[in-house]
């Protein structure tokens, strides 16, 4: 049986091809009802929409593509200085950097689809059909649209837990990371109360990295908080805003603020500077990330690096190893950080 067309989903959904097309291309032009239903019977089938369909079944494109959610920092790009600079460089720009690289020593292109404003399935619609393969960030495109598309190409996950057995996956040492500069915060520099400033509830990384941070505190016999004690989106100003909030709530500072990562601990410290508490002397710091920025601000930010770029280039390989054997069984990659110490925790 040959794989499913836009004929048979037009049958199926009992609508015309040209509404099909609209669906994918135009998916505002619909109604709603009508787009759920066209929707449901491709993923039933596992169709899979392609302006290039000839190049899609002979993995001619020469392109590998990359899908990631647009968490764009408006505190960095809007500044006066330039946002593509080295120093001013987020996590999935040095991810993409990374993918760039391995794409040109491998001979692909890359396609960046880094924007869900059409909805995780326009996400996939337009990508899909270009590529030969592609990498996706955890929690960017819906699991039963990954599963169609990967029954058509490759596709390997990064960061986050492994959401489909058969698919090729990268992820970070989160937890471990997290339990170990923790651990120097509560050993090294004798720091007791301390707070956490968690991601997004449906981060995976962000909730494995608070799962580090529990599993330090109950190993140095302080209280394990069920919840993070504020939570931000991963920018600065929401990582301002949630320590705002936080120091509301509760008055008196903590020793120390472990932060998910390393934006929302960039807007630590400038909450925390306007209110005229020093960091370390009051408060310490921490991130996670490693992004160039935290080397330049004041006091330059102490950190759990990960190895961004490495998440980037191991994608590609996964890809093009995937592209010359498909049946090799799947892989699961997991990738080591390191502690990068600085002056906002107390270290020289």
């Amino acid at each position: 049986m040959g794989a499913p067309t836009v004929y048979d989903v037009a049958e199926r959904a009992r609508v015309s091809i040209a509404t099909v097309s609209r669906v994918y291309r135009n998916p505002d032009t619909v109604r709603e009802q009508t787009r759920e239903r066209v929707l449901a019977v491709a993923r039933e089938l596992g169709y899979v929409p392609s302006g290039n369909a000839r190049g899609l079944a002979s993995r001619s494109t020469g392109v590998l593509g990359l899908c990631f959610p647009d968490h764009g920092d408006p505190e960095v790009e809007d500044g006066d200085d330039d946002a593509t600079d080295p120093e001013r460089m987020l996590y999935a720009d040095e991810i993409t950097r990374g993918m760039e690289r391995a794409a040109r020593r491998h001979g692909y292109a890359l396609l960046i689809a880094a924007s869900l404003a059409g909805g995780p399935e326009s996400l996939v619609a337009k990508v899909a059909g270009r590529v030969d393969g592609f990498a996706v960030l955890a929690r960017t495109v819906p699991t039963e649209d990954l599963e169609i598309i990967s029954r058509r190409l490759p596709v390997v996950m990064i960061a986050g837990p492994r959401e489909i057995d058969h698919l090729d996956h990268i992820e970070v040492a989160n937890a471990d990371g997290e339990f170990t500069m923790t651990t120097h915060l509560i050993a090294d520099h004798g720091l007791r109360r301390l707070a956490f400033l968690g991601g997004t509830a449906d981060s995976p990384d962000a909730e494995a990295r608070f799962l580090g941070y529990r599993r330090a505190c109950a190993a140095a016999g302080l209280p394990v908080p069920d919840e993070p004690d504020a939570r931000g989106d991963f920018t600065q100003s929401d990582g301002r805003a949630a320590v705002d909030r936080l120091l509301d709530r509760v008055g008196r500072p903590p020793e120390a603020l472990v932060c998910a990562n390393d934006q929302m601990a960039l807007g630590a410290l400038r909450s925390l500077e306007r209110r005229g508490i020093r960091v370390p002397e009051d408060v310490a710091v921490v991130g996670f990330d490693g992004i160039p920025l935290g080397r330049v601000v004041r006091p330059s930010l102490t950190t759990v690096t990960q190895p961004m770029r490495k998440l980037g280039e191991t994608a590609v390989d996964l890809l093009v190893e995937r592209l010359g054997e498909p049946n090799r069984e799947p892989r699961s990659v997991l990738l080591p950080v390191l502690q990068t110490r600085r002056h906002s925790c107390g270290c020289s």
